[in-house]
């Protein structure tokens, strides 16, 4: 059994994760704590408050509680707003709390373009221009390239929770281009795991979905490769370990 632990940001789109763990197979077990959001609102400074050593720290004890091999925090903006070295701090000082592997969702992006062998790609954000504009910049400093970035302006996480299918599906298409090799959608609260082989199959490429990728670097930190297409084209890389 692997056991994988995630520290998440509040209540929108956690059920992705009981959805990814019934899609690896019998012997990965992920295991999600809520952190205290603190003001729901992506803007820089509540951002930068949802992604404080204070309240990250709160919610590690529970993993280890829980036997977990790797923590990854499972939020994108709350990482990226620091920058690339501030990202790394905190992803240092999580691994020192928690004695544990440690990444975080903004790092799971720029691993998973890696692994696909991407360097251009698209960019479908839910957030306000600004904050979609440091998430740009957090993949240049990672050697990923947005061809094109597109923001939706929505200032709350709640809000991306009640996106569906439709309004997913019709972000990755706006944003979507010849030049892209992927299509990444940045945002922990938008529910996505149901939906990428769909969107995969409409675009006709990669799709890298927050959630999706923040499982992968948990098990990547893990030293597990599990072969799940129904998670996307991310879960079909070799060497392979079949899920049941």
């Amino acid at each position: 059994m692997t056991a994988l632990g995630f520290l998440y940001p509040g209540h929108s789109a956690e059920d992705d994760y009981p959805r990814m763990e019934q899609l690896l197979g019998s012997d990965v077990r992920l295991d999600v704590v809520h952190t205290d959001i603190g003001e729901d609102a992506h803007r820089v400074d509540a951002l930068l408050e949802m992604g404080s050593p204070e309240r990250l720290t709160a919610g590690v004890e529970q993993l280890r509680m829980s036997g977990a091999e790797a923590v990854v925090w499972a939020c994108t903006s709350g990482s990226f707003v620091y920058g690339w070295e501030g990202a790394q701090g905190q992803v240092r000082a999580l691994a020192r709390s928690a004695g544990l592997p440690a990444s975080s969702t903004s790092f799971a992006f720029v691993h998973a373009a890696q692994e696909l062998g991407v360097r251009r790609v698209a960019v479908g954000a839910t957030y306000p221009d600004d904050v979609a504009a440091l998430f740009a910049a957090f993949l240049l400093a990672g050697g990923v390239e947005p061809v094109t970035v597109r923001a939706s302006g929505i200032i709350t996480a709640a809000e991306v929770g009640t996106w569906g299918y439709d309004e997913v599906l019709a972000l990755a298409r706006a944003v979507d281009g010849p030049d892209a090799e992927a299509v990444l959608l940045p945002d922990t609260a938008l529910h996505t795991a149901a939906h990428i082989p769909d969107l995969e199959k409409e675009l006709g490429k990669p799709v890298l979905t927050a959630n999706q990728v923040t499982v992968w670097e948990a098990l990547r930190l893990a030293d597990r490769k599990v072969n799940a297409p129904d998670l996307g084209a991310l879960f079909t890389r070799e060497p392979i370990v079949q899920a049941d």
